[in-house]
């Protein structure tokens, strides 16, 4: 395991972020935040157990997890309607989803987020509202939600891809890290986390592309984290785009002008969906 706690919690841990590789060979990141909003600890791991070893240090609390990893795959074939809605909404800014289905070996029988949720006893259900005897957990993807909350004209190109150099990508993780302080930092008491002032150091002084490569998922956990946070005390802010039959993306609303066939996208207290029965 990677990553450090920053305190030993016995803050009410109640908001976790998982950036969860859809395979087991792939790191995945965690982070978690106490009742309000602070982060309380990050690291990534590779295996299940490690996953299930950091919720089981601060499970007795938990109120949301947000997963950047399909939950409910049913297609066969082709994309989910919510990866569809995504490209609708934000391809402009370069935030289209990966298209999941069971034609990977992935998510058959289940996904892995599907079968961890089971296992931590998180209820999948978007429409399930997070309460002090139900622990929810929700599909998030980190790209569109930073398009809307930053907000960003375009993605910030942190992800490391070909063609894309040492220099480019350590100015990428410099906005990335700006924008997340500047806009969670007050939340999550980051001026005060020590480990994410290592990320700082590390993402500023990178001398190969695997030192960025490496703190990637813990960051994308972190924020991750303050979308559960979001979907516990700030739902207003949010819109579920799918269903729980079809599969589901949450997100914060996107910015304006974007619309769905001309239509604004809503979202109120009772965890109004957007989904295909919108465009007809």
């Amino acid at each position: 395991m990677t990553g450090g706690r920053d305190t030993r919690v016995a803050d009410r841990a109640r908001y976790f972020g998982v950036d969860l590789a859809w395979g087991q060979r792939a790191w995945t990141g965690l982070a978690v935040l106490d009742e309000r909003g602070r982060l309380l600890a990050s690291a990534s791991v590779r295996t299940d157990d490690e996953i299930m070893a950091f919720v089981d240090r601060h499970v007795s609390d938990t109120l949301v997890a947000a997963v950047d990893a399909p939950l409910v795959v049913p297609n066969e074939t082709g994309r989910r309607p919510c990866e569809a809605l995504v490209g609708e909404l934000f391809a402009r800014f370069g935030a289209g989803a990966y298209p999941a289905n069971r034609g990977n070996s992935c998510f058959v029988p289940v996904p892995r987020g599907a079968r961890l949720a089971e296992e931590m006893g998180w209820d999948m259900d978007p429409s399930t509202p997070p309460d002090s005897v139900r622990q929810v957990c929700i599909e998030v993807y980190p790209h569109t939600a930073m398009v809307s909350l930053f907000p960003l004209d375009y993605v910030i190109p942190y992800k490391i891809k070909r063609g894309r150099e040492l220099s480019a990508l350590k100015d990428a993780y410099g906005q990335l890290l700006d924008h997340l302080e500047a806009t969670c930092g007050a939340v999550l008491v980051l001026a005060d986390s020590v480990r994410w002032a290592a990320l700082r150091t590390t993402a500023a002084g990178a001398a190969r592309k695997s030192e960025l490569d490496a703190i990637e998922d813990e960051i994308d956990a972190i924020f991750c984290a303050y979308l559960a946070w979001l979907w516990g005390t700030d739902q207003e802010k949010m819109v579920v785009l799918g269903d729980y039959a079809t599969g589901y993306i949450v997100t914060p609303m996107p910015p304006l002008p974007t619309t769905l066939n001309g239509r604004p996208v809503p979202r109120n207290p009772a965890h109004a969906r957007v989904d295909r029965a919108t465009e007809t």
